[in-house]
C-alpha cells in the first residue's frame, strides 16, 4: 500500500484549490464551496462560541445577512442589529427570538447613506454597550439611476464606503475595549473586474450603471480593509480587520440585481448558508481571527487582484483613505504612521 504523506497531500488539496479558484465558475459556485468543505474536513465553531461576545452586523434583514444573523444567535452572541427599516428590524428581531428564546438582540435604526443617521446609530451604540467583538460591515445597495445624498455623495458609494467608515471610526473604541475584537468587510466577486478611478468616485462622468457601480464601491470597501489593516498593524492582536466574498449566493439582493444570471445560475448558486461560511469562520473561530489585512473565500486567503489594470496601489490606498475621511466629515481615525 503506496503512503502518502501529510504535506504531499496537502499539497494536491491546495492545487485543487488553486484549479477551482482559476476557473471562476467552479470556484465562486457551490461547487467550489462543496468541494472545498470536503476537501479540507472544515469543522463548524464549536456550540457557545460567541457566548459573552457582542456582535454588530448592518444589513441583517435579509439574504446573508439575516442568515448570519440566525448563526450568530445559535453561537451565543449579543446581537446589535443595524438596519434601515425598523419593521424589517422588528421581524428580524422577533424570528431570532422565536427560535433562541435565550438570544439578547438589540436594533438600532440608520441609513448607511446618511452621515447623520449613521453618527446617532454609533451615538446610540456607544451607550448600549460597553464593547464590541465583532462588527460585519454587509449592508449594501444598488440603485438604477445615479442618486445624491443630502451630504452630497452618491449614494452606492456612500451606503457601502464612507458610511461604514463613519461608524467603523465612532465605534472604534469599544472595538479596541474588546480583547481580539473583529471587523470583517462582506464584500462581492463582482469587484474584481472593476477598476476604481479616484478621479471619479462619485461617478459623475459616463452613463450611469448601478451594478458597476456596487461594484467600484465593493473595490473601494477592501482597499479600505487592506488601509484599515496596515494603520492598525502595530497592535494587530487589538482589533483585526479582513474581507471575505461570499461567492454566488442565491439571495433576493441578487435575483434583484441580475436576474438573468440567477436564472441561468441557479442550479449551481450556493445557499445563503453556504454563502456566509467563511464569514462566521472568521468571526467565531480562532483560526480565523489569526489574520489581518486579508481578502477571504471558503477559508483561504485570496488575492485582492485579478488583472493589473484593476490593482490598487498602496499609495491609491492612501489616497482614497484620506478622500472618505473628508466626506464622512470626520478627523482623521488612524493618521498614517
Amino acid at each position: 500500500m503506496e503512503v502518502v504523506h501529510p504535506w504531499l497531500m496537502a499539497d494536491r488539496r491546495d492545487l485543487i484549490d488553486a484549479a477551482l479558484e482559476l476557473t471562476v465558475i467552479g470556484s465562486f459556485s457551490n461547487i467550489g464551496y462543496e468541494v472545498r468543505r470536503r476537501l479540507y474536513g472544515w469543522s463548524e465553531p464549536r456550540r457557545g462560541a460567541l457566548d459573552g461576545r457582542t456582535v454588530l452586523i448592518t444589513g441583517p434583514t435579509s439574504g446573508l445577512g439575516r442568515a448570519a444573523s440566525l448563526v450568530f444567535a445559535d453561537l451565543g452572541a449579543r446581537l446589535v442589529l443595524v438596519g434601515r427599516d425598523a419593521a424589517k428590524l422588528a421581524s428580524t428581531r422577533a424570528e431570532i427570538a422565536t427560535r433562541y428564546p435565550e438570544a439578547a438582540v438589540a436594533t438600532v435604526v440608520a441609513d448607511m447613506s446618511s452621515l447623520a443617521s449613521v453618527s446617532e446609530a454609533a451615538e446610540a451604540v456607544r451607550t448600549s454597550e460597553s464593547r464590541l467583538d465583532v462588527l460585519i460591515d454587509n449592508a449594501g445597495a444598488i440603485h438604477d439611476r445615479r442618486i445624491v445624498t443630502a451630504d452630497g455623495l452618491e449614494a452606492t458609494f456612500a451606503t457601502m464606503v464612507v458610511g461604514p467608515f463613519r461608524m467603523l471610526a465612532e465605534l472604534l473604541p469599544l472595538l479596541r475595549a474588546a480583547a481580539g475584537a473583529r471587523v470583517i468587510a462582506v464584500t462581492s466577486g463582482g469587484m474584481y473586474a472593476q477598476s476604481l478611478d479616484l478621479t471619479d468616485l462619485g461617478y459623475e462622468r459616463g452613463i450611469f450603471d448601478g451594478n458597476r457601480a456596487y461594484a467600484r464601491a465593493k473595490r473601494a470597501q477592501v482597499a479600505l480593509v487592506r488601509e484599515w489593516a496596515r494603520r492598525l498593524r502595530p497592535v494587530p492582536e487589538v482589533v483585526t480587520m479582513n474581507a471575505m466574498h461570499p461567492g454566488w449566493a442565491a439571495t433576493p439582493g441578487l435575483a434583484e440585481s441580475l436576474p438573468r444570471f440567477t436564472r441561468v445560475m441557479r442550479p449551481i448558486l450556493r445557499t445563503p448558508a453556504a454563502g456566509i461560511d467563511t464569514l462566521v469562520w472568521l468571526a467565531a473561530t480562532d483560526a480565523g481571527g489569526r489574520a489581518s489585512g486579508g481578502l477571504f473565500h471558503d477559508r483561504r486567503t485570496r488575492p485582492f487582484d485579478r488583472l493589473p489594470t484593476t490593482r490598487v496601489s498602496a499609495e491609491d490606498r492612501r489616497r482614497l483613505w484620506d478622500f472618505v475621511v473628508a466626506a464622512a466629515g470626520i478627523e482623521d481615525p488612524l493618521p498614517d504612521p
